[in-house]
């Protein structure tokens, strides 16, 4: 059967990204059998003992609580389960002094389904045939972004300024507010604070700026939040999350543990909030409430917000000094190699300055070694124009054992190496 397909099932029914380049990956391991590959690729995080015992302790307290009936067996409330709201309440206003009430506060199947109700709430086509963008400020971003708009065309993001130290091969980005465009023709920004895939952290001042060129608009700033404080608080560098009448704080508890319950959270201004909750009752009724319950007792208790900054940070930030040291001793430090600096996330990002070949083919040749990254380019969606950068960058994973991270980096830099060398020969 061959059903015919709209313009919205043409769009939606397409693997795009990372996901396009993890159908590859799958293949690649399965037809490579016998072959010792060093998978750097994973986006999923690891379990860890401490947290897998948060969760069944919580599960084995909702499972013997009068709870479990009412939060497993009944439909509920668009909005979210009303426990795990109040907790949510009560923890960001004791912790960030806030005024918040419940109707500032959404519970969503996952944050992607926060970016994705509200691309197409606010951007894309108007009843008056005008376009509204999906503006991200700062480009890589999260590849998943390139396809939460049924309007393709409404996602348009911005090259950055670079921050580049030849001399210890580090780089940074930064929004590049001589660029940057936020008007009457703007829908909704977004952005990821931590960053997937760079790690790059926003200053407080970055983003108060963003917020203010939104404001006269009334254009509402959802911040991804989905690696910041309070959990699972995978920032390497100091920051505090930025509240404003026009933000809404997203948050994911995926990278806390939690990642099968797709259960995400979306925080700000009531009437935005709202728009948000009826296209979630249009669309799926309600998120699911048993990762809701047992969450509520996980953020309620403090457990979680000590587990992500004693165990969850602690293991990540390691694994990128090991990432930071394997390089440092095994590339060439006359080669233009960039790593770029460590701020938070669950990934390190390369970039090889003047690359004689693309990532893809890159990612092509590290395949051929052993060794399996995620070519760059997949995260620059709605970017405008050509820019060499965005095909010279890799992801690497921070998910894999100490042994296995550091003989990659070797195997990269050999392949790197003679890349490099044979581009100069060839000239």
């Amino acid at each position: 059967m061959n059903p015919a397909l709209t313009q919205f099932g043409e769009r939606m029914s397409r693997l795009t990204g990372v996901r396009a380049i993890m159908k590859d990956i799958i293949e690649t391991l399965r037809s490579g059998k016998g072959k010792d590959f060093i998978n750097l690729s994973a986006g999923n995080p690891v379990i860890l003992p401490e947290v897998e015992q948060l969760w069944r302790d919580c599960t084995e307290q909702l499972l013997s609580s009068p709870e479990y009936g009412e939060v497993v067996c009944r439909y509920g409330s668009s909005q979210g389960y009303q426990p795990f709201i109040d907790v949510i309440v009560e923890d960001f206003n004791s912790r960030y002094g806030l005024n918040l009430t419940d109707r500032n506060v959404l519970i969503t199947p996952g944050s992607q389904s926060i970016y994705f109700y509200a691309a197409n709430a606010f951007g894309g086509y108007t009843t008056e045939g005008k376009l509204k963008k999906v503006v991200l400020p700062l480009s890589p971003d999260y590849t998943g972004y390139g396809g939460v708009s049924l309007i393709p065309e409404a996602v348009f993001s911005y090259q950055p300024a670079l921050d580049i130290d030849e001399a210890n091969h580090y780089f940074k980005y930064r929004p590049d507010f001589s660029q940057l465009t936020i008007d009457e023709t703007t829908g909704c920004v977004v952005f990821s604070r931590p960053c997937n895939p760079s790690g790059n952290v926003l200053t407080e001042e970055e983003v108060k700026k963003i917020a203010a060129l939104a404001a006269p608009f009334e254009v509402p700033v959802f911040i991804d939040s989905a690696y910041a404080p309070p959990f699972p608080a995978l920032n390497f560098t100091e920051m505090k999350p930025v509240f404003g009448e026009n933000i809404i704080h997203c948050i994911s508890l995926s990278k806390a543990g939690l990642p099968g319950e797709r259960l995400g959270i979306a925080i700000g201004d009531e009437s935005t909030i709202q728009v948000l909750e009826a296209f979630q009752t249009n669309m799926c009724i309600h998120s699911p409430r048993y990762g809701q319950a047992i969450a509520a007792r996980a953020i309620g208790s403090g457990a979680l917000s000590e587990i992500a900054t004693e165990v969850i940070r602690p293991y990540y930030q390691q694994k990128f000094t090991v990432v930071e040291t394997a390089l440092n001793q095994a590339m060439p430090n006359n080669l233009p190699w960039f790593l770029h600096r460590g701020e938070g996330a669950i990934f390190a990002w390369m970039w090889f300055k003047d690359l004689p070949m693309t990532d893809w083919e890159l990612y092509q040749q590290l395949k051929e070694v052993g060794l399996i990254v995620v070519p760059g380019s997949s995260f620059f969606p709605g970017l405008q124009g050509e820019w060499s950068h965005k095909n010279q960058c890799l992801r690497i994973s921070l998910t894999a054992t100490d042994e296995e991270i550091t003989e990659g980096m070797k195997r990269l830099a050999t392949v790197v190496e003679q890349v490099y060398k044979h581009s100069i020969v060839g000239v």
